[in-house]
């Protein structure tokens, strides 16, 4: 056989391993586990980061305001700093809607060594703990609740024993890029982190969804959360982790009744919110990054150009190998399409978003290697090994 026929041979022994081998991640049918009502509801204290959020908050705070919950639910809102009037438009919309209680806090800028979300979040911690709450729901400013959200998953909590439980928005797929782009990144999210790993009980994998992680606040204690995560850019794998390795028991999955109101309407906006944490998820290796590019390359883009390369060349070995690892690579991406209710026709288009996400990626190390760090909402985050250690 050719060089060209080997390569796509070994794309397609990927793909079976990826198929069979990878906690069957391309399937979706992680969402809240079993549950029933809990004889005595416990209490929750909402918290909700928010820099620059007055944008977002008339959509996302109002359906915190109306939980349905049958126990004490209070809301904590952290103005981190913001220079568009949040923490005026909270109160103004606690005033509006009335509701669950919310209180405002604003800290002041982040001590050093303390990524801003993470800072907001320990206030609005701290503030929550004189409640002394038995849960934690941390939930970014642009995530809108259903009605019975908070219910719904302190039941799941309480049923199953869980310390952590969290559930990735479903995230905003009304232009082109967003429908192009925001399946993928959940897609690529539970290839590195298979749902069904991260369950198990005694897993070695684990995860969360920032905008949505309701936590018992014995397991932050344990966990010292979130001093011991201070300087995370990935906060929420960071979090479960800290969760994990103090004996607590994680849940992740798939949301039904929690969305993110976020818009990413171009191109750029999608590519600012993978590139500002894709190296860091490499751990800033160089290796991991050469590892990374090549394995992209290998699974996501030999089929194609194999497929293509094949039929020109009349070598009907890469071709019949490129075609069909692209034809396994797009079933396995037609459960994600479906949860997103976007059209099944576009799942051979993966290999294009795949390459998107490639160079996101190395724009990522480039801007590192350029001493931007990790840059959101005007905060530009040094490289971890720079930071003071406390």
């Amino acid at each position: 056989m050719t060089a060209v026929a080997w390569i796509a041979v070994g794309s397609l022994a990927a793909w079976v391993w990826l198929l069979l081998g990878q906690g069957f991640f391309w399937r979706t049918g992680q969402r809240l586990p079993r549950r029933e009502a809990p004889a005595r509801w416990p209490s929750v204290a909402m918290v909700v980061p928010a820099r620059d959020e007055a944008e977002m908050l008339p959509v996302s705070l109002p359906s915190l305001l109306a939980q349905d919950y049958p126990g004490r639910a209070e809301i904590f809102l952290v103005d981190d700093c913001s220079k568009d009037g949040t923490g005026e438009v909270a109160r103004a919309l606690s005033v509006r809607y009335g509701g669950l209680p919310v209180t405002v806090v604003s800290p002041g800028e982040p001590e050093p060594g303390w990524t801003g979300k993470l800072w907001a979040v320990r206030h609005g911690i701290s503030l929550a703990r004189t409640r002394d709450p038995d849960y934690l729901l941390l939930t970014d400013a642009d995530i809108a609740h259903e009605p019975d959200s908070l219910r719904e998953l302190v039941a799941a909590a309480e049923s199953g024993g869980f310390d952590l439980v969290s559930q990735m928005a479903r995230l905003r797929v009304s232009s082109l890029w967003e429908r192009l782009v925001v399946p993928a990144f959940v897609y690529f999210f539970s290839q590195l982190y298979p749902f069904r790993w991260v369950n198990r009980a005694g897993a070695r994998t684990a995860a969360a969804a920032g905008g949505c992680v309701l936590l018992r606040t014995g397991a932050a204690e344990r966990a010292r959360v979130p001093e011991s995560i201070r300087q995370a850019v990935i906060d929420d794998v960071s979090l479960a982790r800290a969760v994990q390795r103090s004996g607590g028991r994680i849940w992740l999955g798939l949301a039904e009744r929690v969305d993110s109101v976020r818009p990413y309407p171009r191109l750029a906006d999608l590519w600012r919110m993978v590139s500002r944490s894709a190296y860091a998820q490499l751990r800033h290796s160089p290796a991991l990054l050469l590892g990374t590019v090549l394995g992209l390359a290998l699974v996501y883009l030999v089929p194609p150009v194999a497929l293509v390369a094949g039929l020109l060349a009349g070598d009907p070995a890469a071709a019949w190998a490129g075609g069909l690892a692209w034809a396994v690579m797009s079933g396995t991406y037609l459960p994600m399409l479906g949860y997103y209710r976007q059209s099944l026709w576009s799942a051979p288009l993966l290999p294009f978003t795949a390459a998107l996400y490639l160079l996101m990626t190395v724009d990522s190390a480039v801007q590192h290697y350029r001493g931007r760090g990790a840059a959101w909402k005007g905060r530009t985050y040094a490289r971890p090994e720079a930071a003071p250690d406390r």
